[in-house]
């Protein structure tokens, strides 16, 4: 199953496999998915399933399926300055034009009991 949302402003094609499809169905609430853009010394795209979506960008693509977009970004590029888990703290990246990140693309899988997905700029080939 595929869906077109505007997610400010740019088009996010998002595709369900038929196992991602009938999991949603079973759903009571909305599955929450957080494309998290990643900025520090390098760069790293994630996909986070939330309880809420604490982010501006965010679109429902379904009555069970809810996307958000949250650029963010270290406070130190280093390993000195570290929380709780051992990780750097994130705080949000605040982005001028934030249409110009928002990705193209993301896709849902469920297999072996887990949610899989990721996000991309590219369509995958």
């Amino acid at each position: 199953m595929q869906y077109t949302v505007a997610l400010e402003g740019r088009e996010l094609r998002v595709e369900l496999t038929r196992a991602a499809h009938a999991q949603l169905e079973k759903l009571e609430t909305s599955l929450k998915l957080e494309m998290e853009l990643y900025f520090s010394c390098l760069i790293r795209k994630q996909v986070r399933i939330r309880q809420t979506l604490d982010t501006l960008y965010k679109v429902k693509v379904s009555d069970k399926l809810e996307i958000g977009f949250r650029p963010v970004m270290t406070r130190a590029c280093g390993v000195t300055e570290t929380d709780e888990t051992g990780k750097p703290p994130l705080t949000d990246f605040p982005i001028a034009k934030p249409e110009c990140y928002i990705p193209h693309w993301l896709t849902l899988d469920y297999r072996k009991g887990e949610w899989q997905s990721e996000f991309g700029y590219l369509d995958p080939a």
